[in-house]
């Protein structure tokens, strides 16, 4: 009798150490440690920054110490960046080029445009012509010289006219349709000199456009 007590006091003593062994939370290997007294996960070939480091490291100053200095700086930047901005929009470069003058049909109507000579080149210069022949003392002179420039600038709305409906043919035989606004384009850029064409011209007078 006092036997099985014994012997059932020594079992429950064996699952009571049994259970808090199994509840006890097991050692993690970040914070296992060798002989020497170092984790072996922090054996990085490396010694490991301290924290005043690493706060050096991730600090960054958010205004310069030379604000007038910077300001220059970034006024440099800019310009440069404009400067080559406005040397690839000028050369026709499709990355610098706005919603209006960009994509491969309108490259195609400056060409067309600028492999033939246009009358209408010159429009402004007689426009302006037209202004200065308005204040001349004699009337009749004056009259005759506004009417040739009236002449000429019907002239080259009809040479407008031919170039865009064959510069519209040429298209839809390449590319299949002419993208909206084409014709005004390459309308607009004949009655521009074309040394102030912008893009500048890529193709020569005679030149058969791509």
């Amino acid at each position: 009798m006092f036997g099985r007590k014994k012997a059932d006091q020594s079992s429950g003593s064996t699952a009571v150490r049994a259970a808090a062994v199994k509840d006890s939370p097991a050692p993690s290997a970040h914070g296992a440690q060798g002989r020497d007294g170092h984790s072996p996960q922090a054996k990085k070939g490396r010694p490991t920054p301290t924290r005043k480091e690493q706060e050096a490291a991730r600090r960054r100053p958010l205004i310069p110490e030379d604000r007038k200095a910077a300001k220059a700086e970034s006024k440099l930047a800019v310009r440069e960046q404009r400067k080559v901005a406005q040397a690839g929009m000028a050369a026709g470069d499709e990355r610098y080029l706005g919603p209006r003058d960009a994509g491969p049909q309108r490259r195609f109507a400056r060409d067309w445009v600028d492999s033939r000579f246009n009358i209408g080149e010159y429009v402004l210069i007689f426009l302006l012509l037209i202004f200065v022949l308005m204040w001349l003392p004699v009337q009749s002179v004056a009259l005759t010289l506004i009417w040739i420039v009236y002449g000429y600038i019907l002239l080259c709305v009809l040479d407008a006219v031919i170039m865009t409906t064959r510069m519209h043919a040429a298209m839809r035989r390449k590319f299949g349709t002419v993208q909206r606004g084409t014709r005004w384009y390459a309308a607009m850029r004949t009655f521009t000199i074309r040394r102030l064409r912008l893009p500048k011209p890529q193709v020569r007078r005679g030149e058969r456009p791509a």
